[in-house]
């Protein structure tokens, strides 16, 4: 044994290591949002486990505690059904719909909720620039759906158009 390692037995019970997500990649709108978003959220990997107990703790505890989640089956295949994050368990719901591909809500029992647009983990930084920006645009009037569809479709045509002029 070297004298940086301590002998066994000399840990105390609560030095446990363990990982934590870094702070969640977040935008949020401000107070007065008009808008059908609150934000966007821009996870770094697709593991809902990982990713959800870093969002909660971004959040504003004024809003209430998070006790359940609906998010796209398409976009998490592999999601739990059930979260733990920091004294409390979050309920996760699938949902098929279309329109919620991009998109989570968080349900903060009576309290409220918040919609988010979800930018996918492997999204370019500039996109993902971009969609957090629009979607924490208290004016935005679009759904995540729509949101999302419109900054990749300008992408698209703003790449085509350098490309062979307008």
């Amino acid at each position: 044994m070297d004298s940086l390692t301590p002998p066994t037995g000399d840990r105390p019970p609560g030095d446990a290591h363990t990982y934590r997500m870094p702070l969640a990649r977040l935008s949020l709108t401000p107070e007065a949002s008009h808008g059908p978003l609150d934000g966007a959220w821009w996870p770094r990997c697709d593991a809902l486990e990982l990713e959800l107990p870093a969002l909660v703790g971004s959040l504003d505890p004024g809003r209430g505690t998070v006790t359940r989640v609906t998010v796209g089956a398409a976009a998490w295949p592999d999601a739990p059904l059930t979260v733990s994050a920091p004294d409390h368990v979050i309920e996760v719901v699938l949902s098929d719909v279309t329109a919620e591909e991009h998109a989570i809500s968080l349900d903060c029992g009576t309290v409220g909720r918040w919609e988010l647009l979800v930018v996918p983990p492997d999204e370019p930084a500039g996109t993902a620039e971009r969609l957090l920006s629009a979607a924490a645009d208290p004016w935005n009037p679009l759904s995540a759906q729509r949101t999302f569809a419109r900054i990749e479709g300008g992408l698209g045509r703003e790449s085509t158009e350098a490309r062979h002029g307008p």
